[in-house]
């Protein structure tokens, strides 16, 4: 499965910007309270519509950061299960899908554990200092429970358009 992620965030940065879906103008909407930094490219998957009233949010891993409203085509590998202060907030991990230097990376367990403990500990505490916001450690899922999110998430967008 191949899709289309619009990246809003690009790695190392710790200004959160959010792409206007109406205006298509991106927005600086918060610098990241905490020292931490994206640890990859981040953003949304094209026509989904997640549990939290958003869409599908995606880390995609880059050798070199792009930029805000940049479209990539991904293949996911894996996701990690969270919550936040508005209930479930999934985030799946993408390759971009014609980049052979990522082609050994088909499964989550394909990612070294130490990358993955990285990628989980940025969004556990990412929002630590800022006020009215929690976020609930979650674990890895693999391939195919992204895919099959990446799926119910197409289905409530088009369910609520």
């Amino acid at each position: 499965m191949i899709f289309d992620v619009v990246v809003e965030i690009p790695a190392g940065s710790r200004n959160k910007y959010e792409i206007d879906h109406n205006t298509g103008e991106v927005r600086l909407d918060r610098m990241l309270f905490t020292a931490t930094r994206f640890p990859h490219d981040y953003g949304f998957v094209k026509n989904t519509l997640s549990l939290d009233g958003d869409p599908l949010d995606a880390l995609v891993m880059l050798d070199e950061p792009t930029f805000p409203g940049c479209v990539v085509s991904c293949r996911v590998i894996g996701m990690f299960r969270m919550t936040d202060e508005k209930g479930g907030d999934d985030k799946l991990l993408c390759v971009p899908a014609g980049d052979i230097r990522k082609a050994n990376l088909q499964d989550i367990e394909n990612v070294p554990s130490y990358e993955l403990d990285e990628i989980k500990h940025f969004f556990e505490v990412y929002k630590t200092l800022e006020p009215g916001k929690e976020v609930h450690g979650g674990a890895w899922v693999g391939h195919e429970a992204a895919e099959e999110e990446i799926k119910n998430s197409y289905n409530r967008y088009n369910g609520s358009h």
